[in-house]
């Protein structure tokens, strides 16, 4: 039953609303946590729409406005303003395809602006501790986490590029990448010379990762020789080595690496352009949240430097 009991404030209940409802769990296999989200997110608009004598599928994109100001105004968070209008934009959307409506009153409300997070990412000492725990490492694992980990910083790639590397990415005695990225993209990437040695040394002992007799095609082959190291197994063991060096197993992960990777090009005198380039990015506006962390690193440094800053 998807129908709840209703309190004595609620808005007597909406048909249209139950049939959206229903689409989702019918159609879109919706679970009972995200109908009830979806139920309670519309209702709340159901009263707001209920104070102004009009039913919820009347609303006007006056109506839909007037209710963000009001969450605005009610201390709601712009996450949660984002979330509920992405519920209407379904329900009016699914009122258009079924043609109770002509319109759709959420099309030109613009979306709250939400605050984008800070990249999170490690001290260059830090990951400098995290390839020495690497290089520490004792048995037969040593060398290939050391190529991962390197690879990793000195390339700045997905994490589900770094796995499924074939041998043949690498060109010209190693001394570059050819990654296949999103949407079937190639780009090359340079190595640097601990990456490119690291690479190298690995290399030498690849095939005792293979079952006897088996080639692979990958650089990075798991222990059935069929396909790639698993992205689980390979955080899992960075995750070991952060706790080696000394660093919160929480803050490492191979897409903190990639961050750190930017963060540290960019401190470094790299540009925008270049890094879109080596990080694969399709648009530009998506390497520019680096740029923030520069941001953060100077206003932590004029706190720290300037004589009048605690003056």
């Amino acid at each position: 039953m998807l129908r709840t009991k209703r309190r004595q404030s609620d808005p007597p209940p909406s048909r249209r609303l139950e049939s959206f409802l229903e689409m989702l769990a019918a159609e879109r296999g919706a679970a009972h946590n995200t109908l009830d989200s979806y139920r309670r997110d519309l209702g709340d608009f159901a009263k707001f729409m209920a104070r102004r004598a009009k039913p919820l599928e009347a609303a006007t994109d006056v109506n839909v406005r007037d209710y963000l100001t009001s969450l605005n105004r009610a201390g709601r968070s712009a996450s949660t303003a984002a979330r509920r209008l992405s519920a209407l934009r379904q329900f009016f959307s699914f009122l258009y395809a079924e043609r109770i409506r002509d319109d759709d009153p959420t099309s030109t409300v613009d979306r709250p602006r939400l605050p984008r997070a800070l990249p999170k990412y490690l001290h260059e000492d830090e990951v400098e501790n995290l390839l020495a725990a690497a290089r520490a490492k004792t048995g037969s694992d040593r060398r290939r986490m050391t190529a991962l980990v390197e690879l990793l910083y000195a390339t700045g790639l997905r994490v589900s590029e770094l796995v499924s590397l074939p041998v043949a990415a690498l060109a010209r005695n190693g001394d570059l990448l050819i990654v296949k990225g999103k949407g079937g993209r190639e780009r090359m990437v340079p190595l640097s010379d601990p990456a490119r040695e690291a690479t190298a040394a690995y290399l030498e002992i690849r095939e005792g990762y293979l079952p006897k007799g088996r080639s692979s095609t990958w650089l990075f082959p798991a222990k059935s020789g069929t396909t790639h190291l698993s992205r689980v197994v390979f955080s899992r063991a960075l995750k070991d080595i952060a706790i080696a060096a000394g660093i919160e197993p929480k803050r490492v992960s191979p897409h903190v690496l990639r961050h750190s990777f930017a963060s540290h090009m960019l401190a470094h005198g790299a540009d925008l352009r270049t890094l879109q380039q080596l990080l694969g990015h399709a648009d530009i506006s998506t390497t520019q949240i680096y740029t923030h962390v520069l941001e953060e690193r100077l206003k932590s440094l004029v706190a720290r430097s300037h004589p009048l800053a605690n003056a």
